[in-house]
């Protein structure tokens, strides 16, 4: 199993933006991508500005197949977009 963390810094500003387009991410994974176990948007309680997708997939490969599909690419797009700084991607696999 694959745990992905991606965290993300947003604009001022662009928070609900940023909430819509990544809701609709979320939504997309969940219902078209096979091997995803778990996609949950999170939003920091002690800054509304990060917002957090927090991943579980099977392996690898459905998480490589997911980076590579249409919607992934897309949505990820305009992150850049509403992104203050470049946000932080951090995979794990448990250990126990």
């Amino acid at each position: 199993m694959v745990h992905v963390v991606a965290k993300n810094y947003i604009k001022a500003g662009k928070t609900e933006e940023f909430i819509s387009v990544a809701k609709q991410l979320v939504k997309e994974t969940n219902e078209k991508d096979s091997g995803c176990i778990r996609y949950e948007l999170f939003q920091d309680l002690s800054n509304p500005q990060v917002l957090t997708i927090m991943e579980e997939w099977e392996n690898q490969e459905a998480l490589d197949k997911h980076m590579a599909a249409k919607h992934f690419k897309e949505l990820t797009a305009a992150f850049a977009e509403l992104a203050e700084k470049p946000g932080e991607i951090n995979l794990y696999h448990k250990l126990t």
